[in-house]
């Protein structure tokens, strides 16, 4: 048998019997590339060396350690394990080619590289890079014997066992090639991503670069160069020249550190001619891969030599730059992320804030003529633009000053319930009219419309959601009135040292949220009464239990009856509220398309863990009846009868408040859908690559696609329109993705411009605090009462739903009604928007767990798993920093 492939011989299909990496695999990467000479060590070879020494059996009965084990475990594993390697032979086959192959790469102490390569490295989700050793500068046959046996051991070392335990690669299944090339005498050496592992980004080349060899750059002695190289242009878009103190250079044996000579230490290594000759060379082998490459480099003389190249695992998907400046679209206005916009925590997607923006403005110039007058609201004084991809409120200075000058007018509306305005509005005008329209486009399957009828649809819906909305924020301000005055009257002139806080009295009400998780729980109890219901859900992934409750489809291993009957009852559940949004963007699902985030709630429960809403609500009505029961027994009249009507108000408002905002989305499910069904015709037309990539279109898009009848109701079989089989605005809407990413990862400024004046004059009303918080004391609105010390769990929307462990802080931008499943887990709420009187803080009153919120930053400056202290008294979080 062979044991030996020569580089320049190897082919495509060795790349498995060569290890995880294409080290200089002649066939493998593009012909014309300067490559070492050499030879690999197939994994076979490993194989038979294990089985010749009868290593296996002792190999696998150390290495079987548990992930918890310790690290001094793992230690004493390897230590032992190394024995046994340096104890055993090479056998004669092996040790015969390997000597042949050496001589072949010159005289008989030729200078090698001698590197491993593992089969379990460069998987999808994990790297494994740096877990095995590489030798250099190794020179006679002895000592590339010696290094061939330290790099089959290095297999075994405690970080590489600890790693894959943790990646749940088991000892059975991992192997290791071995790669021996000519040493390259490097003045210059380094590491090159194909792709910006920072953001993702494939147009962009990173390189690392120091001088002598590439071993202080791997193992992160020296301080490298730092280039980004732009593939298209070739150009160093930036650069940082370090200060290079040491650098690596060969020794006798092995290779030895020394200090850089002071003339080149801040000299670049690179300049900009030879990195976009190394950058071409990454871009061929990551074309040729067809993925993009983590490459390491030397260079010798003038001339670049590539040494290895690996797949780069985890890249994240493509963003642009975080933007650093708020340009304002229109001059002479004020710009606020408040009221509708605290459902819009993130960027929008481009066919959302196309449509949007002509949506609120037509709502509330309709709402203002009604409750002021024909004049109050003129043309382009309010909209809903975007800056940076966030939405704004927009209010043209002139318009600001006409409306505060109407507020007793617009007081006196409210309070008539003018306009559809108030709790009457809502109840007999704005929800039955969302539901009206709503109903009579259901009664039209989107398959069997046309493509004008189609966007008809989704506009029409959409400006029924914002016109319900619009009537929705009379609704805020008078549960926040009712709540603000009781508070302020139970405080003065009923509350004792030692009496709960106002809040106490509110609490135990049904409200959409609380009957939704009551539904939640329910469900899980009625599945728990069925042994073999409750294994198929808690055994089964989520994502698969979610994509059977869409199509229909059973989960393997389940009785079909049982599921459909489960399904059944899961389904009314989603049709009484999985319309809630988790973020008003259309683009975002609810839980209607993807119930995954209510799965996960029902396997919460049915693990036994969390309370019995009903009981949580049925403790605290109670308490909250003798409570008040109490108190009005020792007032005298004149103070009872206000405490009982300010009481009652305020109790007949807060519910209703939650319910009017629980079906804000009440549209969405059916509005998404008739969106996918115009994105199935398109992508069907090569317009757009797949369904979703309909929200990155921009109105006009679509509406001109639609126009030249891309989206008919057979277009799906429609000829591709697109050159070289690519739709027609895959680059775009790829860069509108690309676009989003960077912007997403920025902090919004809740009020645009930032003066002063505008600080004093509105900052109260502002829903989140100053985005710039340094310290480890992060401070924000107090909501609800009490204290807690636990993990951080930063949610960015339902995809990290899953994530959630319970006892964690749950740390989001902002949390709607659909979020409420969470409650239930977590320890405590922190949230960047919000405020006493939001949504997030109702809710964790009811479950009697402490809120911060407002804080404007918490999504920035936590990271999931940190140790934090949320006081919902003192309304701050703090960092907890470990002793060292």
């Amino acid at each position: 048998m062979t044991f030996i492939k020569n580089l320049a011989d190897t082919g495509p299909g060795d790349i498995a019997v060569a290890g995880g990496k294409a080290v200089g695999l002649g066939g493998l990467i593009p012909a014309g590339l300067p490559v070492p000479p050499g030879f690999v060590l197939i994994t076979a070879a490993y194989s038979h060396f294990v089985e010749e020494n009868n290593l296996a059996t002792a190999i696998q009965d150390l290495a079987a350690l548990p992930p918890e084990a310790s690290p001094q475990d793992y230690e004493d594993a390897s230590k032992r394990i190394t024995v046994l390697f340096r104890n055993a032979t090479i056998p004669a086959g092996i040790d015969a080619e390997l000597t042949e192959a050496y001589g072949r790469l010159g005289a008989g102490d030729t200078a090698v590289a001698v590197r491993s390569s593992a089969t379990a490295e460069d998987l999808a989700s994990a790297s494994f890079a740096g877990q095995q050793e590489t030798y250099l500068n190794v020179r006679g046959a002895g000592a590339l014997r010696a290094a061939v046996i330290d790099c089959w051991a290095s297999l075994w070392t405690a970080r590489a066992m600890a790693y894959r335990a943790r990646e749940g690669v088991g000892p059975q299944e991992v192997r290791l090639a071995v790669v021996v090339q000519q040493m390259v005498e490097a003045d210059a050496a380094g590491v090159m991503f194909t792709a910006n592992p920072g953001n993702g980004r494939r147009d962009q080349t990173v390189i690392s670069a120091a001088w002598g060899l590439g071993e202080s750059v791997v193992s992160g002695t020296v301080t490298t160069d730092d280039l980004v190289v732009d593939v298209g242009t070739g150009t160093v878009v930036s650069r940082r020249t370090a200060d290079k103190e040491v650098m690596t250079v060969y020794a006798e044996n092995g290779t030895q550190e020394q200090p850089v000579a002071a003339a080149r230490r801040r000299e670049p290594v690179l300049d900009d001619s030879a990195a976009a000759e190394l950058a071409s060379f990454g871009q061929r082998i990551a074309a040729h891969f067809g993925a993009p490459q983590d490459i390491e480099w030397a260079r010798a003389g003038g001339k670049f030599f590539i040494l290895q190249s690996r797949p780069i695992t985890a890249l994240p998907d493509p963003a642009a730059d975080i933007p650093e400046t708020w340009p304002l679209p229109y001059p002479k206005g004020l710009y606020f992320r408040a009221s509708i916009v605290e459902q819009l925590p993130d960027p929008l997607s481009p066919l959302f804030a196309d449509m949007i923006d002509g949506s609120v403005a037509r709502s509330l110039k309709t709402l203002m003529a009604e409750a002021l007058g024909k004049n109050a609201i003129r043309d382009g004084d309010i909209g809903l633009p975007t800056i940076n991809g966030y939405a704004y409120y927009y209010y043209r200075n002139s318009a600001m000053w006409r409306m505060m000058g109407k507020l007793p007018t617009a007081l006196a509306a409210l309070a008539r319930g003018k306009a559809h305005m108030g709790v009457a509005g809502w109840r007999e005008f704005s929800h039955p009219r969302y539901e009206r329209v709503i109903k009579d486009w259901q009664a039209k399957p989107p398959a069997e419309l046309s493509g004008e009828e189609l966007l008809e649809g989704v506009q029409e819906l959409l400006d029924a959601g914002t016109v319900y909305y619009t009537a929705v924020q009379s609704i805020i301000p008078l549960a926040a009135t009712s709540e603000i005055s009781f508070r302020a009257f139970y405080d003065k002139f009923v509350r004792r040292d030692g009496d709960p806080p106002a809040q106490t009295f509110l609490l135990g009400y049904d409200s959409e949220p609380i009957r939704a998780e009551k539904s939640l729980y329910d469900l899980a109890g009625w599945a728990r009464s069925d042994p073999g219901l409750t294994a198929a859900l808690l055994e089964r992934p989520t994502a698969v239990l979610a994509e059977c409750q869409r199509t229909g489809s059973v989960p393997e291993g389940v009785d079909n009856a049982l599921w459909q009957e489960w399904r059944f009852a899961f389904q009314e559940h989603l049709n009484l509220y999985g319309h809630a949004v988790y973020n008003l963007d259309f683009a975002s699902p609810v839980a209607a398309d993807d119930p995954s985030a209510l799965l996960e709630t029902v396997k919460f429960y049915l693990r036994g863990q969390g309370t019995d809403p009903h009981e949580r609500q049925r403790l605290s009505t109670e308490r909250r009846e003798e409570l008040t029961s109490q108190m009005a027994a020792r007032l005298g009249p004149r103070r009872r009868a206000a405490f009982l009507r300010l009481l009652q108000w305020a109790q007949d408002t807060a519910p209703i408040r939650e319910d009017a905002l629980a079906d804000v989305g009440l549209a969405w499910p059916l509005l998404r859908r008739m969106l996918r069904e115009l994105g199935q015709r398109l992508a069907g037309s090569g317009v757009i690559a797949s369904p979703d990539d309909v929200f990155w279109l921009r109105f006009q898009e679509l509406r001109s696609a639609v126009e030249f009848g891309l989206a008919a109701p057979g277009a799906r079989a429609a000829v591709v329109i697109s050159g070289a089989d690519r739709p027609v605005r895959a680059a775009a809407v790829e860069e509108r993705r690309m676009l989003w990413r960077g912007q997403a990862k920025a902090a919004a400024p809740q009020m645009l411009p930032k003066t002063r004046w505008m600080d004093k004059a509105f900052g109260s009303m502002r829903p989140a605090g100053p985005e710039q918080k340094p310290g480890d004391v992060i401070k924000g609105v107090g909501a609800s009462a009490g204290r807690v010390s636990a993990p951080a769990r930063v949610l960015s929307g339902p995809q990290d739903f899953g994530t959630m462990q319970p006892g964690d802080v749950l740390v989001a931008r902002i949390t709607t009604p659909a979020w409420t499943s969470l409650f239930a887990m977590a320890s405590a709420v922190v949230t960047d928007v919000g405020g006493p009187l939001s949504h997030s803080s109702i809710v964790a009153r009811e479950y009697g767990i402490p809120a911060v919120l407002g804080t404007g930053v918490a999504t920035q400056r936590l990271a999931t798993g940190q140790q934090i202290m949320v006081d919902g008294d003192a309304g701050t979080v703090t960092i907890e920093r470990t002793a060292t």
